[in-house]
């Protein structure tokens, strides 16, 4: 084989894990064009199709399955060992994948991933964002940020920071205009910022009370998917929106936004950093655990 056959054995794994070559290039982090080049030279190599190809979809062809499932143990055990040797350098070096919800994410980026960074500049930190909930070791993340009571039960778990909290807020001049709300169900009365979810659906604010759990389906002028609108449109005066306490901290503390229903938003679940047992890590990731570590001992 060539020279680049690793590669190429790359590349026809994560097409077949993906189904797309858009979806794999970007994973693998290459051009679309390279990832099909580097196919089809393997195909050309073992004189067989791999895949099937219409303008839609990508499907492995028979021996395309047969080829994967006896290629992908033995390929994870090269990437293995050379985690093994990289885990001998002396300086941490090359790059962690780290997934998070969005809103995790913004809570731990400036606490953890820039100082560690700053720390370790020989190390890549590539952070993707999701909603929905990922396998990490399926999508080829080191890492992932989550709730602590979201993390799947086979992970190892650090904890990070303290428990956080939901807090509905509106600017000071939609308060004058249309009043306080006092208990949940008051805010049938308010325009409020809509949220959809991952999976397409909106969500329904929760509250809870003395034990009593109450979801309300507000209503309102706007529906986003992106916190960041959500604010912005609550600065504007638009509406009341229900947002992570974190990411506006500050605009409470200058007065932008005003907090309203405290009583009725209860703490929620720390976040935890989760990833699963290696037997070689890198420097690198031995460097990120150890320093997040510490970073949670401190909090």
């Amino acid at each position: 084989m060539s020279k680049n056959s690793l590669s190429e054995l790359d590349a026809v794994l994560m097409v077949a894990r993906y189904g797309k070559y858009r979806a794999a290039a970007l994973e693998l982090g290459m051009s679309t064009t390279a990832l099909s080049n580097a196919v089809a030279k393997l195909e050309r190599s073992l004189g067989v199709r791999l895949f099937n190809r219409t303008t839609r979809s990508v499907s492995l062809t028979e021996a395309g399955e047969q080829f994967v499932a006896q290629v992908a143990p033995a390929l994870r055990d090269i990437h293995e060992a050379m985690e093994g040797v990289r885990s001998r350098q002396a300086v941490p070096s090359g790059m962690l994948r780290l997934n998070a919800f969005p809103t995790a994410a913004r809570e731990i980026f400036a606490s953890l991933v820039l100082p560690f960074q700053r720390e370790h500049p020989q190390v890549h930190v590539d952070v993707v964002t999701e909603g929905r909930l990922v396998d990490i070791v399926a999508g080829g993340f080191d890492f992932g940020v989550r709730s602590a009571d979201l993390v799947p039960a086979d992970m190892i778990a650090l904890p990070l920071g303290r428990a956080r909290r939901n807090v509905v807020v509106g600017s000071p001049a939609y308060l004058a205009a249309h009043g306080v709300p006092l208990v949940p169900q008051d805010l049938l009365a308010h325009a409020c910022l809509r949220v959809r979810l991952p999976n397409g659906a909106i969500h329904r604010w929760p509250f809870e009370k003395d034990g009593q759990a109450v979801h309300i389906d507000v209503q309102g002028p706007f529906t986003l998917d992106e916190a960041g609108l959500a604010r912005t449109a609550a600065l504007a005066s638009a509406g009341l929106t229900l947002a992570m306490e974190s990411d506006v901290r500050d605009d409470i503390e200058a007065g932008r936004l005003v907090r309203v229903l405290e009583d009725w938003t209860p703490l929620l679940a720390p976040l935890s950093l989760y990833y699963p047992s290696r037997r070689n890590p890198t420097a690198a990731f031995k460097a990120f655990v150890d320093f997040a570590r510490q970073r949670s001992l401190t909090a």
